[in-house]
Formats: C-alpha cells, sequence, structure tokens
C-alpha cells in the first residue's frame, strides 16, 4: 500500500508536471501542502466526486489560488470530471484547469479565487451560509444541515485587508465549522517575508476569537490530524498554523522564492523525481495510488447516508424540507412574481414623493416576508442605508436563526462573504453601504460579476444629492465603473415605482449580481400608463413624449428625471416636440432587441440630452458627438444639496439653454 508520502508526491509530481509543461504556473504552494491536503483530503474532507453539488458537502477553498495545480491534483486523483489531458492543458486557452481556480470551469471548484484574501472571505461567507441554514432547518434528531468549510490560506492572503475584516467577523460570529490552514512558509514572490511580514499572526487570530493551534509541522501527517481533530471539536473557528517548505522535495530550489511563480526548469524536476524516489514519466500515476486516492465509492454512500436521513426528515417535516430543495435549487417562491407584481401597482397607485432608500426600505418590507432566503446586512449604516425591514432578526453568536448581518465598516470583507453565501445556495444575499464607498468593495463586486452570481448590493446616498459631507463622500465615477462590469446590472431609480421594479428584477435574475443605487434626498412620483409600469423593467422607456416625431430626447435616471420632466414640460409649452426617457438601468436596455431600442431612442433623432449627476464621459454611448450632456466632470463640494446641484447645473434653466442650443445647431 503506498504511504501518506508517496500519495502526496503524486500532488507534487502532476503539479511541478503541469507547470512545466505549461512554462508558467506556480509549483512552490501545490508541493509545499501537499501534505496537508492529502490528510484532509482523504481523511476529512466530505465530498461526492459522482455530484459536486451534494448540498451537506464541505466547502474546501483554495485562497492562495494561484497554486492551483493543488487542487486540479486533488479533483484528478479522488475521481471528478478532470482527467490527465485536462492537467495537461493547464492554462491553456478553453481548459478546465485555468491559472487560478474559475467558479463554473471545474468540477468541484467551489469559488474563483486569485485576488489574495477574497477565498478565505468566501469561506466565511460558506461558514456563515451553513451555520444559519442549520438552525433554520434542522431540527432535534434531524441535522441535515451539518458540514465544514476548509481554506487553506498563504502569506499573501493575510497580508491583504479582507483577511482583517473577514476573520474579525468570523470569530464574533463563533463560526466554528471554518478551518483554516496557515501555509506558513515565510516565502513569497520578493523573497522572504520577514522583511515586509512580521506580524504575530498567532496572536492577532487569538484577538479575534479564533482557536488557533500553533507550529504544526506541515509535513507531519500526525500533527496534522492532531490539529484538524482539535478543530472539529472547537465552537470557534480554529487556524492552524502550518510549518511547510515551499517547493518541498526540490533539491535546489525549496525554501527559496524561484519556486513560487515559475516552473522549476527540466533538470530541477529531474533532481526532484530521485529526490522523492518518484520513478514514474510526468504525468504517470501509479494505479495503486490512483486506488488509495479515488473517493467516488466513499462519496456516493456518503450523499446515499444522507439522502436516507433527508427522506426521514422529509417524513416528519414535509414543508421545510420541500423548501430546502427549493431554496438550494435557487428557486423563488412560486407566488414571487405575482406578488411583487401587484406590490408594484400598489406603489404606482400610491404615488408617493420619497428618497429612492426609503422606497426601497418599503420595497423590502413588502418582498422580505416573501423570501426567507433573503440575508441582509449593512457595512454599519443600517439606519442610512435603510436595509432593515419588519422581519429582520439580527445574527449574532450563539444565535444563528436571523436573517440580518451587522458587517461592521467592512465594505469589502462584506462583499466578498456575500459571494460565498450565494455560491453556498439556500439564500439571497444582500448588502449595503454609500455608493462612494462600492470603491472599497468594488475587487468583490467585480468577482461576483465573474463568477455570474445572485449578489445584490444596495448603494445608497448616489450623488451630490447627499450634500454637506462632501467631496470625499459623493460619488461621481462609479455608475460608470459598475455599468461597465460585464455581468452586472446597475439600476438607478427615479422614484418609488422603479425602485420596486429594480427590485423585483434583481430578485428574478439568477445568472449575476446587480447594483441598486438609491437617492438621500425625495423624489417625485413620476405617473404612468401600464404599458409605461411593465416597460421600467426594460431598463429604458419613454417616460413622456409628444404629439409627433421627436426633435430632441431627453434622457436621465435617478433624482434627474424629474429635472427632465420639468424641462419638458417647459419645452412642450413651447411647441417644441420633446420625448423623455427614463434609464434607470443601462445595462438591461442594452440588453433588448434592436427593434425596441430604435422605439425609444430612434437613431435619426440626433439633438438628445443626457441629465445625471454623475461622470459625463458614460453617456456619450447615448447622445453621440451631436448631443449635450449635463453631468459631472469634478468633484463635489461641501454644502446643502440644492445649492449643489445649482452650482453644477442641475437646473430647468440649464436644460432649457442647452436644449435651445442643440436645437438651434
Amino acid at each position: 500500500m503506498p504511504s501518506r508520502r508517496e500519495r502526496a508526491n503524486a500532488i507534487r509530481a502532476l503539479s511541478m508536471d503541469a507547470v512545466q509543461k505549461a512554462n508558467s504556473g506556480h509549483p512552490g504552494a501545490p508541493m509545499g501542502m501537499a501534505d496537508i491536503a492529502e490528510v484532509l483530503w482523504r481523511d476529512y474532507l466530505k465530498h461526492n466526486p459522482v455530484n459536486p453539488q451534494w448540498a451537506d458537502r464541505d466547502r474546501f477553498v483554495l485562497s492562495n489560488g494561484h497554486g492551483s495545480m493543488l487542487i486540479y491534483s486533488l479533483l484528478h486523483l479522488t475521481g471528478y470530471d478532470l482527467g490527465i489531458e485536462d492537467l495537461k492543458n493547464f492554462r491553456q486557452l478553453h481548459s478546465r484547469t485555468p491559472g487560478h481556480p474559475e467558479y463554473g470551469y471545474t468540477a468541484g471548484v467551489e469559488t474563483t479565487t486569485g485576488p489574495l484574501g477574497q477565498g478565505i472571505a468566501n469561506a466565511v461567507g460558506f461558514a456563515l451560509a451553513e451555520q444559519v441554514l442549520a438552525a433554520q432547518f434542522n431540527r432535534p434528531g434531524h441535522n441535515i444541515v451539518d458540514h465544514h468549510t476548509y481554506v487553506f490560506l498563504g502569506d499573501g492572503c493575510l497580508m491583504e485587508g479582507i483577511s482583517h475584516e473577514v476573520c474579525s467577523l468570523a470569530g464574533t460570529l463563533g463560526l466554528g465549522k471554518l478551518t483554516a490552514f496557515w501555509d506558513d512558509n515565510g516565502i513569497s514572490i520578493d523573497g522572504e517575508v520577514e522583511g515586509w511580514f512580521t506580524d504575530d499572526t498567532p496572536r492577532r487570530f487569538e484577538s479575534y476569537g479564533w482557536q488557533v493551534i500553533r507550529n504544526v509541522d506541515g509535513h507531519d501527517a500526525d500533527e496534522i490530524t492532531l490539529a484538524i481533530e482539535t478543530a472539529r471539536k472547537s465552537d470557534r473557528p480554529t487556524l492552524i498554523c502550518c510549518k511547510t517548505t515551499i517547493g518541498f522535495g526540490s533539491p535546489n530550489k525549496a525554501g527559496k522564492e524561484v519556486s513560487h511563480g515559475a516552473p522549476l526548469g527540466h533538470d530541477e524536476i529531474a533532481a526532484t523525481r530521485a529526490a522523492l524516489n518518484w520513478n514514474h514519466a510526468p504525468f504517470e500515476i501509479p494505479t495503486e495510488i490512483y486506488a488509495e486516492w479515488d473517493a467516488k465509492q466513499a462519496g456516493v454512500a456518503r450523499e446515499n447516508e444522507w439522502n436516507q436521513r433527508f427522506a426521514a426528515y422529509a417524513a416528519e417535516f414535509p414543508e421545510l424540507a420541500a423548501e430546502f430543495t427549493r431554496r438550494m435549487a435557487g428557486e423563488l417562491p412560486a407566488n414571487f412574481a405575482e406578488q411583487a407584481a401587484a406590490y408594484i401597482k400598489d406603489v404606482a397607485a400610491k404615488g408617493e414623493t420619497i428618497a429612492s432608500r426609503k422606497a426601497s426600505q418599503n420595497t423590502l418590507n413588502a418582498f422580505g416576508p416573501l423570501l426567507p432566503e433573503f440575508l441582509g446586512g449593512s457595512a454599519d449604516l443600517a439606519g442610512s442605508n435603510l436595509t432593515i425591514w419588519k422581519g429582520c432578526k439580527s445574527l449574532v453568536d450563539g444565535d444563528a436563526s436571523g436573517n440580518y448581518v451587522h458587517y461592521g465598516v467592512r465594505e469589502f470583507g462584506m462583499s466578498a462573504i456575500m459571494n460565498g453565501v450565494a455560491l453556498h445556495g439556500g439564500f439571497i444575499p444582500y448588502g449595503a453601504t454609500f455608493l462612494i464607498f462600492m470603491e472599497y468593495a468594488r475587487n468583490a463586486v467585480r468577482m461576483s460579476a465573474l463568477m455570474k452570481k445572485r449578489v445584490l448590493y444596495v448603494f445608497t446616498h448616489d450623488s451630490i444629492g447627499l450634500g454637506e459631507d462632501g467631496p470625499t463622500h459623493q460619488p461621481i465615477e462609479q455608475l460608470a465603473s459598475l455599468r461597465g462590469t460585464p455581468n452586472l446590472d446597475c439600476w438607478r431609480p427615479a422614484d418609488a415605482v422603479e425602485s420596486a421594479v429594480a427590485w423585483k428584477y434583481a430578485i428574478e435574475r439568477n445568472d449575476g449580481p446587480s447594483a441598486l443605487v438609491f437617492s438621500r434626498q425625495n423624489l417625485n412620483h413620476q405617473a404612468r400608463n401600464d404599458q409605461q409600469l411593465a416597460d421600467i423593467a426594460r431598463g429604458g422607456y419613454v417616460l413622456k413624449d409628444c404629439a409627433g416625431e421627436p426633435e430632441l430626447i431627453l434622457i436621465a435616471t435617478g433624482s434627474e428625471v424629474g429635472l427632465a420632466v420639468q424641462a419638458w414640460e417647459k419645452l412642450s409649452a413651447q411647441g417644441r416636440q420633446v420625448r423623455v426617457v427614463s434609464m434607470p438601468s443601462t445595462t438591461v436596455f442594452d440588453a433588448q432587441d434592436a427593434t425596441y431600442k430604435q422605439a425609444v431612442l430612434p437613431v435619426e433623432v440626433s439633438a438628445r440630452i443626457a441629465i445625471e449627476a454623475a461622470h459625463t464621459d458614460f453617456w456619450y454611448k447615448y447622445v453621440g458627438l451631436e448631443g449635450r450632456i449635463i453631468g459631472m466632470s469634478t468633484f463635489g463640494e461641501s454644502a446643502p444639496a440644492d445649492q449643489l446641484f445649482e452650482m453644477f447645473g442641475f437646473t430647468i434653466d440649464n436644460v432649457l439653454s442647452t436644449a435651445e442650443e442643440l436645437l438651434e445647431d
């Protein structure tokens, strides 16, 4: 029978061979962490290679995603749908083994990791989702939700500030089924980290409320086993500090930065094979080692046993079982669309003039009772973002039965945790902050879009309209950034009706994230007929029109729609043929068919004015070089909102003079 070291050496061999064949990659981490992975994956990880989506599987996250050949080797060896040819195509175009693990490319990869620190953040989200789901569904004698989250991370992940944000919160919430393995090899790309990373990491995590297991030899299976056993008994998250040698087995490059991010080279690989006593050709794994690694039979048996327990659960709690199945499938309640549409009609009939952030909260109060899968939160701005609705219950250590997370001032951490929650399944996460602080969260928002996950971002205080807090808090370029992000839909509603439609659209969309951008200031209600009400969901529509063909089109979003309507009234009274287009979501409008877009924005009408209290450059795609843009090309100022709108030209007089100038041309 192959020894543990021989099984681990299979990972080392596949990793160094794949990196060498690709002539790029990171062999050091897979070779250094192979012994830890061998113990975890063979003795503890609960998974089923035959069904990678089994609901009660353990989640494994490789936060130091540059070491991707570690997870690809593990998936291949344990029997996932990842053949040896896939490993040979490492880092090649259209392969299932891209340079960093990518969600959706490879069976068994739970999340996209690459930007360091976000993997551990996703893992906190996985553990949070497991804890809340267990509190909601488990019943005495029926633990249908009972799995662990394991994460590998390196020095780089711990240097990134996001690791502080999320690990602090994980300790506060008591996420006891989260176990992190720190690959403490002392090496990063620039060399020995003691020149720039001297934190007392164990004490840091102890201060967060984690259980910390120090000085584990990451190449000693017995020490690793004891550490995992200790972690699994704790009601706190655990950090296992593993002393390892990067590039373990390489006679000349082990323990050095040269093994971190480049192929070892043919000569060094030959020397490593000899040092490890690995007498096999590249990509060749002996049959007996494959047999030792194969987890398919055990995985099927584990899932079958769970299926039997779930059947017993369903017999005693049929409604809960059906609800669990629905939520894990990502399906909405059967009556949601109908009830949400009815609410939108009620909002239209009521015709309130309120801030869209308040309209958002009203919508949450209407939709929240319909969606037990909601898991909300705010980055310490709940009273400003208005994300707490009447049915909210806060999560605290010792009671995970709630549905609202107080994330604290952790915008980046909140967003990456929500990605993990969405990936886990069973929830629709939403989280809020001011639009300007999207900048702190930016890379996690991008990862939501890259993975096409239903994560709902609530961004309030959307413009210079927030007033006296000044330019540090007044977003200018953020809307353009969000709108330019592939797979992400950005909504900036003009009133309470559009706000409710935006929420409904974002909830029903299951192939990507949405950013819902709301105002601090009140927005006037806009009257609509039934067709206009339906067309809001198309992202852009004709709100006000003229009797004949338009000679001028005013395009606006959010608070500036009201300004456009005022201008329309004045111009129409002068006999001008003017149309107002409300464009709450440019990305959704752009996805409409050409016939609809032509009906809203006929190409033959070149006289167009875009009005938005955000950066001007974005709007050239809609007005062209012949049109005009009333927007922002500078930062704002600190002053009451009405003074700022006047100072920066968001006035009826400026719109009218711009229109007259354009029509005269």
